[in-house]
């Protein structure tokens, strides 16, 4: 039931709802916009913000209180637009988005009213001396937000035009063949749970995160299956004594949570390691990812291989899953992957002695017509 004057009410699914008015343009009359929170007091007091924040808008356009827009500034929809993500998505979502928005956003449109966002205007604002892929990142964010504006009903803008980067990509590689024997080579001299953990993600193809929150149970020894439902990531948090917290979620995407098939070696050499702890390779608790990338350069050191990323191992496996024969449909699913296009542009890497075959193949067919 609604309290008595204020429009809020409490929801089936136990959240308040706050409902105020304001003047849709588009539609040419009076709509509702609805604040959410987990208490009566949250509600209230975001209903709050948003009628004053109406009031000082119509003192600074000069509109009449009757209102013909519902234009508002823009960090505002974008702060309230960063509670609704909090709430619905990923915590490492919600905490790349925030700081994009504290450290390239905030300060930059601080004035900014919604309706003023242009392509011109935000390629003035932004800095010239930050990456592309973060200046990708506040173009996707902005977006985010006018298309929330919109949605809330406080005014709608056309989205903004992406730019365009001509920059080429430094894509990982595959380790080639020599340098897989090598590796492979040192991992099983004196075998330890470092090494194994690099073995296996040449087996399956693991993000990091996933591969060092893994846990016995994820291992079905008998029917020889590993399944992958969570990851662990280090992300910046407040009320801790450290910026930055490992944590463990939910894997990347929805398609992250998987099943892969493990060979009878695999097996085999996990059972030699098996433990009464509740993590594989962390103990009681999950694996630090930066300890492991520290021993895999050991290990590169020892198999006198040049220093790389961790993430080569990952495209080492896809590249010999298809180099073997597997069709990209089972390697996409095994990598976790929403659709085969991610697999076959970033994670695909043919040899160069894949492609001499291809060639050679075609001089036999030639050769075999031609006599």
């Amino acid at each position: 039931m609604a309290r008595h004057g204020e429009n809020i009410r409490k929801r089936k699914d136990g959240r308040w709802e706050g409902r105020y008015p304001v003047y849709n343009a588009n539609k040419k009359k009076q709509v509702y916009c609805s604040v959410y929170g987990k208490t009566y007091e949250e509600v209230r007091e975001k209903l709050l913000i948003h009628k004053n924040t109406l009031k000082i808008n119509i003192s600074q356009t000069g509109v009449q209180s009757t209102g013909s827009q519902n234009d508002v500034l823009f960090t505002y929809v974008a702060r309230e637009w960063l509670i609704a993500v909090k709430e619905k998505r990923k915590l490492s979502t919600y905490v790349k988005y925030s700081l994009i928005f504290h450290n390239h956003i905030e300060k930059e449109f601080s004035d900014i009213m919604l309706s003023e966002i242009t392509n011109i205007l935000v390629s003035e604002k932004i800095s010239e001396h930050i990456s592309d892929n973060t200046i990708k990142s506040i173009y996707c964010i902005l977006n985010q937000v006018i298309k929330y504006a919109s949605q809330q009903n406080f005014i709608t803008i056309p989205c903004l035009n992406k730019p365009v980067f001509h920059t080429q990509k430094n894509d990982v590689k595959a380790l080639a063949k020599m340098e897989q024997k090598k590796l492979v080579a040192t991992l099983y001299r004196e075998m330890n749970l470092f090494k194994m953990a690099v073995l296996l993600c040449l087996f399956t193809g693991l993000r990091i995160g996933e591969l060092c929150a893994l846990k016995w149970i994820d291992i079905d020894f008998e029917s020889k299956i590993l399944t992958i439902n969570r990851t662990v990531q280090r992300l910046y948090a407040e009320g801790y004594a450290t910026k930055t917290v490992l944590m463990e979620t939910t894997p990347k995407s929805v398609y992250s949570c998987r099943e892969i098939p493990l060979s009878a070696t695999v097996i085999e050499l996990l059972c030699s390691f098996k433990s009464s702890h509740e993590y594989i390779f962390g103990g009681d608790s999950p694996l630090e990812p930066r300890k492991l990338q520290y021993h895999f350069k050991k290990i590169l050191q020892d198999a006198k291989l040049p220093d790389t990323n961790f993430h080569i191992l990952r495209h080492t496996f896809a590249t010999n899953c298809i180099e073997g024969g597997t069709d990209v449909k089972s390697l996409s699913e095994m990598l976790g992957h929403s659709n085969v296009q991610i697999t076959l542009n970033r994670y695909v890497h043919p040899s160069m002695d894949t492609k001499r075959q291809c060639i050679d193949k075609l001089s036999i067919f030639y050769g075999q017509i031609y006599g």
